[in-house]
């Protein structure tokens, strides 16, 4: 690959797309973008469209405001840009979204839970244990 910078995002999106197959959904693949409707860099984070980043100048701003627009194209209710942290493994990295799209998935998730605990008590208290609630 020619350009330097392309390589290094592309790294950075493979890095993360493994990542994401092991730990979390196996299918997770690249987005091939054509047009200008860009989608995101990954596919098969649950409910995002995920921008990948692994720029030397962070520009959070920027960042979110392409991971939203993203969203939108891919018909995904949440953007993210997943940011490669300098010097750490990939899992080190940081996933970043604007504050309004934070409550709206944390709210989404606490409405999930509080459902699943009224409806299924035992499968919540799996869930719970199966999850954790430290690291």
């Amino acid at each position: 690959m020619a350009n330097p910078s392309k390589r290094v995002g592309t790294e950075w999106e493979s890095a993360v797309r493994a990542y994401l197959r092991e730990h979390h959904n196996p299918e997770t693949r690249r987005n091939v973008q054509i047009g200008r409707a860009d989608i995101g860099d990954l596919d098969g984070y649950y409910l995002h469209a995920a921008e990948c980043k692994d720029e030397q100048r962070i520009t959070l701003a920027e960042y979110i405001a392409q991971a939203n627009r993203e969203a939108i194209n891919a018909r995904q209710p949440y953007g993210c840009a997943v940011v490669k942290r300098r010097r750490a493994n990939v899992s080190a990295g940081y996933v970043v979204r604007d504050l309004a799209t934070d409550v709206r998935l944390v709210s989404r998730l606490r409405d999930a839970e509080q459902t699943l605990q009224d409806i299924a008590p035992t499968v919540y208290a799996d869930h719970i244990a199966r999850h954790g609630e430290g690291h």
